[in-house]
């Protein structure tokens, strides 16, 4: 074996080659890493500058088209007839063109009751209802109608102004971070970033309030995005003559900013709505629902506000449930699915009825407060829940109540369906007679609590049944009020469906101004009443200018019995004080009159002329009621004259709700 000799190199000559090699090769790299970074940041900021769309889409910048046209289109493409506003100067844009192009703007004392507004609008017309308002204070004063809508299922469009996007952050007027403060309400909530996104961002923010359950939507829209090229041009400053490389930089970044606002803004695009999308029970689902109600003996039907939401006509729906033959109870906007006169129609002792039945269909109705959260079931009962709403399908259950069947999908579809597939169902006469007994028995004693002359002016039972008797087939009924308003629900009747508006379960005060404005607007041939606790009364009054304003005559009728009633009768025997809780007899009919409208004031003495003072003592009831019913029928005259009325009626104390709580 030869041994081979390697030769052995000093180490003081050997680093010095790699010692030079590497720094140049790191300094390489890291120029090609710098290189790298910054021909990434460059496409960046020519990415968010829409530098690569300009290359194929034209920037105009001597149009003298606004963002605000843009608006109105999408609108009335959608079958918008109004929206309802207070103007500010962030919004005027889209207020103008609406105007121009046939859309007709109402303007509010509040941002609540335009809001309020498009909600009735919404569950009345079956289009979507459109609030405008401007920024910051516009947007936070609307944020209780908003949540209402949500808590309602109510599908609506808010639209609201905002500081330019390189504004915010920079103390502009009223900035304030509006769509983190709206996500929480809305099932969307978008602000658009160009002139070329509004068009796209309506159309899906309009399908989405519409689509699944319901709901409010949001959409912010900058000053940057609405005004014309030259009127944003002048407010940031990018026409401005830069000194130094700073200045000349920021111009440059100004210029991009607003050419990448305005590229491609004018182009032609599709307006029309998207398609919306509806949950239905599946075949096997109304199969399964059919088998259990044709086998009940006891059956209950439970119908609320979103079996009237589209596509599902009222008219086929009530006759859906005719068909049935199934005791109903109607609650919320379902109030008047069923004439007053139908024999399944029940208002009375639902919780006696509930503990009795051996099957309750919950088709639209959730198991939460008004339902004690699904304790009031009979042990055996099964339960079928019906709703477009995953969350509320099945809340509380297997806590106080467990379905038998929970159909995720629309309740109206579902009992149509049911009504197809069972045409022979018998009717319950036995459970329905004992049901009906119970009804008049109620009926009977209500009567006579209405017959009970308190020491001082009128008896709301007494009050609410000549109403009763009074309305027409016509009548529209909101209601927004405490006590008074929770007795009505016992004693006036709607008379069709979409006849009745209330809250819904938010349970909020002084929806009545915005709601009977829509509701007016709607439906110009009812005769539109709102209900109004006198507590209630004073969050919209002030409307009564926005109804004189805009020609649309409804009668407002106050149950004034000067105070927070429904608070009272709680807090009163549990707490021994009424604090917070008294107000006055006041003149609000003096208000409605020197806004415009006209004013009535009506107690057991009949029209006083404004004496809210005297004392009832010597007349009869039979004195009172037809000196009642002589008030509102003037009112309903005055009405009819194109007057918006105001009947301020003081009530005295009734113990018909006695023992209700509040919370």
């Amino acid at each position: 074996m030869v041994a081979l000799e390697v030769p052995v190199v000093s180490p003081r000559f050997s680093w010095w080659p790699c010692s030079l090699a590497a720094p140049a090769m790191d300094l390489v790299a890291g120029l090609v890493a710098l290189v790298a970074l910054v021909a990434l940041t460059l496409l960046v900021v020519a990415q968010r500058l829409g530098m690569f769309y300009r290359i194929f889409h034209k920037v105009d910048t001597t149009s003298p088209r606004h963002g605000g046209e843009l608006v109105a289109e999408v609108l009335r493409a959608h079958g918008v007839q109004f929206i309802f506003t207070l103007p500010g100067g962030h919004i005027s844009p889209v207020l103008v063109a609406c105007e121009k192009i046939g859309i007709r703007v109402v303007d509010t004392r509040h941002e609540a009751t335009a809001v309020f507004a498009a909600d009735a609008v919404s569950r009345l017309s079956g289009r979507i209802g459109v609030a405008v308002v401007t920024a910051g204070p516009g947007v936070t004063n609307a944020v209780t109608a908003v949540k209402n809508a949500q808590m309602a299922e109510s599908p609506l469009l808010l639209l609201a102004g905002a500081a330019a996007r390189l504004q915010k952050g920079r103390g502009a007027l009223q900035a304030v971070p509006q769509v983190p403060l709206l996500r929480p309400l809305c099932k969307s909530c978008v602000s658009v970033g160009s002139v070329r996104r509004l068009v796209p961002v309506l159309r899906r923010a309009l399908a989405t309030a519409a689509g699944g359950t319901p709901g409010p939507v949001f959409v912010e829209l900058p000053i940057d995005v609405l005004y014309p090229f030259h009127v944003v041009q002048k407010e940031l400053g990018a026409s401005q003559s830069p000194r130094g490389l700073r200045g000349k930089l920021v111009q440059w970044y100004l210029r991009q900013y607003l050419a990448d606002v305005f590229a491609g803004a004018w182009e032609p695009r599709e307006l029309s709505p998207l398609p919306v999308s509806v949950p239905r029970a599946s075949p096997r689902e109304v199969q399964l629902c059919s088998e259990l109600l044709s086998r009940a003996r006891r059956p209950l039907l439970l119908v609320g506000s979103q079996a009237l939401l589209p596509p599902t006509p009222a008219e086929e729906l009530s006759s859906a449930l005719q068909s049935l033959g199934v005791p109903c109870y109607l609650g919320g906007a379902a109030r008047g699915l069923l004439p007053p006169e139908c024999p399944l129609l029940l208002r009375h002792n639902r919780r006696q009825a509930l503990r009795d039945a051996d099957l309750v269909l919950l088709a639209g109705t959730v198991c939460d407060f008004r339902l004690s959260y699904g304790r009031l079931f009979g042990r055996g009962a099964a339960v079928v829940a019906v709703n477009r709403n995953r969350a509320q399908l099945r809340l509380n259950a297997d806590v106080f109540w467990t379905p038998r069947l929970a159909v995720h999908g629309d309740p109206a579809a579902l009992l149509v369906a049911l009504a197809r597939s069972l045409p022979g169902l018998p009717s319950p006469r036995e459970w329905l007679q004992r049901l009906r007994e119970a009804e008049e028995e109620r009926e009977r004693h209500i009567r006579a609590m209405a017959a009970v002359s308190p020491p001082r002016h009128l008896n709301p039972l007494a009050l609410l049944l000549a109403l009763d008797r009074l309305l027409s087939p016509r009548s529209l009924l909101v209601a927004d009020g405490g006590d008074f308003v929770a007795t009505a629900a016992y004693s006036v009747r709607p008379r069709r469906p979409r006849a009745w508006l209330d809250p819904g379960p938010f349970g909020t005060l002084g929806v009545g101004g915005g709601f009977a404005l829509g509701a007016k607007l709607c439906r110009p041939e009812a005769e539109v009443w709102i209900l109004y606790g006198d507590g209630s009364l004073g969050f919209s009054l002030m409307e009564f200018d926005t109804f004189v304003r805009h020609k649309v005559p409804v009668i407002a009728l106050v149950g004034n019995d000067a105070g927070w009633t429904q608070i009272s009768r709680e807090q009163l025997p549990l707490l021994g004080s009424a604090v917070g809780c008294s107000l006055n007899y006041s003149d609000y009919h003096a208000v409605a009159t020197a806004l415009g409208g006209r004013g009535f004031v009506l107690d057991s003495a009949g029209d006083t002329g404004g004496d809210t003072g005297g004392d009832t003592g010597g007349d009869t009831g039979g004195d009172i009621e037809d000196r009642v019913v002589a008030v509102l029928r003037a009112a309903q005259a005055e009405c009819h004259r194109g007057h918006p009325v105001l009947v301020n009626a003081l009530l005295g104390p009734s113990d018909f709700r006695q023992g209700s709580v509040s919370v």
